[in-house]
């Protein structure tokens, strides 16, 4: 967070402000008040297994008050209300959006519903954040945007992936010219797949917005959005047997490729898929090795573990050509932060580094993937974000 400063300070400067009369409150775009000491009023709407590791993540976060959750599985609710201390809980979006006031609400649910309800929040003036993607084309992503800035409103999309301080490294690093002038990236994230639901596998899921989502807001936030795509997907294993609906026909890719084309020649390359061996598995833990590679003319940097649980940059430069490892320090940084962090914004008056249009470039990246294998070409692309990230 740029210009960030400690919760007890912000509220002893805030508080002689005050006294002195010319404290001006910080004012959202929704025209509400957000002053010292205050918290976002959260909604949590999906208490399935991604909620598992949001909730007590924000249950814990000085600028959150968890008011409500919802699932259209009534227990799931209860039973998350009851573990995390949460007033209220629902079966509906539309009982959630009826019931007590709340500030922001925070999208868990299957990725094939993100756009219907994300929509039905705007619409309540309410602010989003949206578990990957934010909508299901990017057409209806774009209209969310466009939405939110009619309704007065903020939304947001995941992954958090640049809140790591390894993003960090890895950006100062190329901006600053330390590896010289960077020509091509690599990055890879696969596992054998999800079990615990169909929707992975279902028309509107896939590798692509599950897995390679993340690599792909990576790369084009150190190299800058891509200009064209060129990709190929495919279904390596047609049938799934899946927690929810026993055995399932795969209609989503389960294996990519893309390409993509960024300003000054610069050419990176996604792999992502559920027919990996891997055996650091679903979850990640223990991954020790590089699972992004950017290459420059006088160095190249190595993401060491995942991007969305990153712990260390492995080092190569022309002055110092022996590997050495940096930026070992993961801070605060958490995949799920994504939420806390838009509310600690929200409070300060400060912009995060998540930007929705960021988001958006992610989105059509993934659509025009899919559209370059449909048609076997080179698929340009319109959308762009504010870059550098992190200067």
């Amino acid at each position: 967070m740029k210009n960030k400063i400690g919760r007890k300070e912000f509220i002893d400067r805030s508080g002689k402000l005050m006294l002195a009369g010319i404290l001006v409150p910080f004012v959202n775009q929704a025209g509400e008040l957000f002053q010292a000491g205050k918290k976002i009023r959260l909604a949590v709407i999906g208490c399935g297994s991604v909620s598992g590791m949001y909730l007590p993540h924000l249950s814990k976060s000085e600028y959150v008050e968890l008011v409500s959750v919802c699932d259209i599985i009534p227990e799931r609710a209860q039973k998350a209300a009851k573990k995390y201390n949460v007033a209220n809980h629902f079966a509906h979006i539309d009982q959630l959006l009826a019931g007590p006031a709340f500030d922001l609400m925070v999208n868990l649910t299957n990725m094939q519903e993100h756009g219907r309800l994300n929509r039905q929040a705007l619409l309540a003036r309410k602010h989003v954040w949206s578990e990957k993607p934010m909508a299901n084309t990017y057409a209806e992503g774009k209209e969310l945007f466009e939405l939110s800035k009619k309704q007065g409103v903020r939304i947001w999309g995941a992954p958090a992936v640049v809140n790591s301080p390894q993003f960090a490294f890895m950006a100062q690093a190329i901006q600053q010219g330390k590896i010289g002038k960077v020509s091509a990236a690599h990055a890879h994230y696969g596992h054998l797949g999800p079990t615990w639901s169909a929707f992975f596998y279902e028309q509107g899921g896939g590798s692509l917005p599950d897995l390679g989502v993340y690599n792909i807001a990576t790369l084009t936030g150190l190299l800058g959005p891509a200009k064209t795509v060129m990709a190929m997907t495919s279904i390596v294993t047609p049938e799934r047997t899946v927690d929810d609906k026993g055995k399932v026909k795969v209609v989503a890719e389960d294996n990519a490729m893309v390409l993509m084309e960024h300003a000054n020649g610069v050419l990176s390359h996604v792999q992502c898929g559920f027919n990996y061996f891997d055996p650091y598995g679903h979850e990640g833990e223990g991954q020790d090795k590089p699972t992004i590679s950017i290459w420059g003319t006088h160095g190249n940097l190595q993401l060491i573990g995942y991007d969305w649980a990153p712990f260390g940059v492995d080092v190569a430069t022309h002055d110092n050509e022996k590997t050495r490892r940096e930026a070992t320090d993961t801070g605060t940084y958490v995949w799920e932060q994504g939420a806390s962090v838009i509310s600690e914004s929200l409070v300060l008056g400060t912009e995060p580094l998540i930007a929705a249009e960021h988001a958006l470039h992610v989105l059509e990246i993934m659509e025009a993937a899919r559209a370059s294998q449909a048609g076997g070409k080179r698929i340009p692309l319109k959308s762009t974000f504010k870059y550098p990230v992190i200067k």
